[in-house]
């Protein structure tokens, strides 16, 4: 079907274009197939899902930079370069969110010293060996 989509019309010069309407098809297509998609990842699944999609925003910096270095004209280039932020600021938006996810399930030093000041007390206060600890 996306082919089909994507297949040019042909113009009265003999070349083919590919109209606008086609192209804003397929945005909104995907927009609505990318809603559904992550509105049904369960919460535990989004560190890994946002890691994941950095890869894919890497691919995405990589064909950018390909495309931007292709570039003729300063419409272009200014498309290239705006291409190329947005790819970075998402692949750093995503590694900062990733970060502050993953450091919600850090321990802090304190904590781990106060689990182990509580662990040996209830150690202490729980009753006696039968032989009364003596060796």
């Amino acid at each position: 079907m996306i082919a089909f989509i994507l297949q040019s019309a042909p113009t009265a010069t003999g070349g083919s274009t590919t109209g606008i309407v086609a192209y804003l098809t397929i945005f909104v297509l995907a927009a609505f197939v990318g809603i559904e998609v992550v509105s049904k990842v369960p919460s535990i699944l989004h560190t890994p899902l946002m890691s994941g999609s950095n890869a894919i925003h890497g691919i995405v910096l990589v064909g950018a930079l390909t495309i931007m270095g292709e570039a003729h004209g300063t419409a272009q280039v200014a498309l290239g370069f705006l291409a190329v932020f947005l790819a970075t600021l998402n692949i750093v938006g995503g590694f900062v969110v990733t970060d502050r996810m993953l450091e919600m399930f850090k321990t802090r030093p304190g904590d781990r010293a106060k689990e182990q000041a509580q662990a040996a007390k209830a150690e202490d206060a729980g009753p006696g060996d039968a032989s009364g600890g003596a060796a």
